[in-house]
């Protein structure tokens, strides 16, 4: 079974501040963006390696690759990025053949803490299932908004997205060619939207995604902790 692991990284990342993109921001000494495509390599060397990227940012990713020691520079394809994650995710499966002997791991950069075990618990997920999303359990109270104001809702009936989403090659590129251009939040509602059901398995608290500017520090944190 062939795997391949797409990084999403295509946007501007404006919201975090700074010049540079939020997955070329530095979290322990390493940009973003390197967490994760260690991750996958930690996991298994033999993972074939994407990164989709917004196509002005190419140099200066690859002066932050060739700056690191020999044996952090994973080997790995770089890919244009589209007008949006949905265009950028089909630019990111563009080559992939489309068989059942290949699953592809879609995961977004802005994820820098996703392990080893929780990339494993996705491969196997998907062998069985087809296509396999994370989701962690919802902690926080949720109120569900309404023209007059708002409504409780039972939190045990939700649950949070995460990534690496996986599925089986055939399967995500046929769903991908099904559907109509639009924007899709994620590639499970892609899978759902070409009539398949992706299955869940256990995601982590601990897999968050960098969004805001205090966001860098409790990475680097975690990132130190583990």
């Amino acid at each position: 079974m062939e795997k391949y692991a797409v990084i999403v990284a295509g946007g501007e990342g404006t919201r975090i501040g700074g010049a540079l993109p939020k997955q070329f921001r530095d979290i322990d000494g390493r940009p973003m963006l390197w967490w994760s495509l260690k991750a996958f390599h930690d996991e298994d060397p033999s993972t074939r390696l994407r990164v989709v990227l917004h196509p002005g940012f190419f140099d200066d990713w690859d002066l932050m690759i060739k700056a690191l020691p020999t044996d952090e520079q994973f080997e790995h394809e770089v890919i244009c990025g589209g007008r949006s994650r949905t265009e950028s995710v089909m630019n990111g499966i563009n080559g992939i053949p489309a068989t059942s002997d290949a699953l592809i791991a879609i995961h977004d950069a802005a994820r820098p803490l996703v392990t080893t075990d929780m990339i494993s618990r996705g491969w196997m997920a998907a062998l069985t299932a087809g296509g396999a999303v994370p989701v962690v359990p919802v902690t926080d109270s949720l109120r569900r908004l309404t023209e007059d104001g708002s409504v409780a809702v039972n939190r045990d009936d939700f649950a949070v997205v995460q990534t690496p989403q996986v599925f089986r090659s055939d399967l995500l590129k046929a769903a991908y060619g099904k559907v109509p251009p639009g924007i899709y939040s994620d590639d499970a509602t892609v899978f759902e939207a070409a009539g398949m059901k992706p299955a869940l398995y256990e995601g982590s608290p601990r897999n968050m995604k960098v969004t805001n500017p205090g966001d860098l520090e409790i990475a680097a944190l975690m990132l130190r902790d583990k």
